[in-house]
């Protein structure tokens, strides 16, 4: 793995306890919201404001329009976006409480790291980075690893456009890999049987899966292409940090990550596909 990947593979279930704590669930009920989904898109969202579903479409990529019409514009009638901001964070804080030891040191580096980030054509990260810091140590360490992580997911999703994939189609160029399966991903992303099909004619006749949805020789080298370019627009963090500082990251980071998982926070496999580091 090349630093930045390293870097997000061992920082991304730090961010990822916000999917699937119950801490997370609760907050967005109780501030009026109806359903996972609505609290998904709506607490992913809130800092860019009251957006609609085709800007919300656009800025999350990977999800079928319609799953995001279910959801937005409706969740800013039940709450607003600065009510739905401060319950998540609070929740997730509450919900790295219960499974972490001390994070500042961490909490510091991430956030060192986060300052490095240029925000150019990255709306998602522009706007988590806009967020107060919170005071205390798990909000700081969990709004540090947010802004890495969307920092890198806005890259990546400029590197996949780029490389003339839609969202849908660049999720296919992750199963074609192996790196997770349609059964991972079909649910909860929300497309239908005829949108994945037509999706994936599409990637045949392009010559980037073949027969049995494997990628080719050529998808694997425009895979490649992709993730390259993603590591590289994600190198200002790690410039920053400087090997030695990414090196303590990963040392503290790596146990933390593990003890998330390991206590049931985030599952292994995900729709993420974010691993076990």
């Amino acid at each position: 793995m090349t630093l930045p990947r390293r870097l997000w593979a061992a920082v991304e279930p730090l961010h990822a306890v916000v999917y699937f704590a119950p801490e997370t669930a609760a907050a967005a009920k109780a501030v009026g919201l109806r359903g996972y989904w609505m609290g998904y898109f709506a607490g992913r969202l809130a800092p860019l404001g009251p957006i609609g579903p085709a800007a919300a479409t656009s800025v999350l990529f990977g999800f079928a329009p319609a799953m995001v019409a279910r959801a937005l514009p409706d969740a800013w009638s039940f709450a607003s976006p600065s009510d739905v901001l401060e319950a998540r964070v609070s929740a997730v804080e509450k919900a790295l409480s219960r499974v972490l030891p001390a994070v500042d040191e961490l909490a510091s580096l991430l956030e060192r790291a986060a300052d490095a980030c240029r925000f150019d054509g990255r709306p998602l990260a522009a706007a988590w980075s806009a967020v107060p810091r919170p005071s205390g140590g798990p909000g700081r360490l969990w709004l540090a690893s947010t802004i890495l992580r969307e920092h890198r997911g806005d890259g990546h999703v400029l590197s996949a456009v780029h490389a003339g994939l839609s969202g849908l189609e660049t999720t296919l160029t992750h199963i074609g890999d192996g790196v997770i399966g349609r059964g991972d991903v079909q649910p909860h992303r929300g497309w239908s049987d005829d949108d994945w099909d037509t999706a994936v004619d599409r990637l045949r006749d392009r010559g980037v899966l073949d027969a049995a949805g494997h990628l080719t020789p050529s998808g694997s080298a425009l895979r490649r292409g992709i993730e390259e370019d993603t590591d590289r627009l994600a190198s200002a963090p790690v410039e920053a940090l400087g090997e030695e500082g990414v090196a303590r990251v990963l040392e503290l980071a790596v146990p933390l990550s593990r003890a998330v998982i390991d206590a049931g926070l985030v599952p292994v496999p995900n729709p993420m596909g974010v691993p076990r580091p």
